[in-house]
């Protein structure tokens, strides 16, 4: 399964259904730091309602030693700021979906870092600044989990 990167996420409910996602889908949740708020914050809690303990969901310092943890892996940074559609890429696993705080997005260092295989974006339309960051996770996760063919599904 893919894995998912929020960097800096800033809003609890958004990490909380994103807990959901991991929890239903298999596909692990790495949160780097800093974060926008407490792990034990009731918005978070609320969101990710009881399916927390069947998420994977890992902590790293900063973007470093998130992208240690597999450094095999491919690492496609979501961004409005390309052309390219993520509907384009042949999902694999351990693949990375790295998306970036929901102010802000990706800073330019992330998107600019070695390590990031492709820029990508999901299709919107025009003058639309941005997707909800756990609706974007999921489209994104869901899309990658259907390529292939929704391995451990019911």
């Amino acid at each position: 399964m893919v894995h998912v990167f929020f960097h800096e996420p800033r809003i609890a409910g958004n990490t909380g259904s994103a807990i959901r996602l991991s929890a239903v889908t298999g596909a692990p949740l790495h949160l780097i730091e800093p974060l926008g708020f407490a792990l034990e914050d009731s918005k978070l809690r609320r969101a990710g309602l009881d399916y927390h303990d069947l998420a994977t969901t890992t902590v790293h310092p900063d973007i470093e030693e998130a992208l240690a943890a597999l450094p095999e892996s491919r690492v496609f940074a979501f961004t409005s700021h390309t052309e390219h559609s993520f509907a384009d890429v042949e999902y694999r696993d351990e693949d990375v979906l790295l998306f970036g705080a929901e102010p802000t997005g990706l800073p330019e260092e992330v998107l600019a870092h070695p390590r990031i295989t492709a820029q990508v974006r999901i299709p919107m339309l025009p003058a639309r600044r941005s997707l909800n960051l756990a609706a974007a996770a999921s489209i994104a996760v869901y899309e990658a989990w259907r390529q292939q063919g929704y391995p451990g599904g019911a």
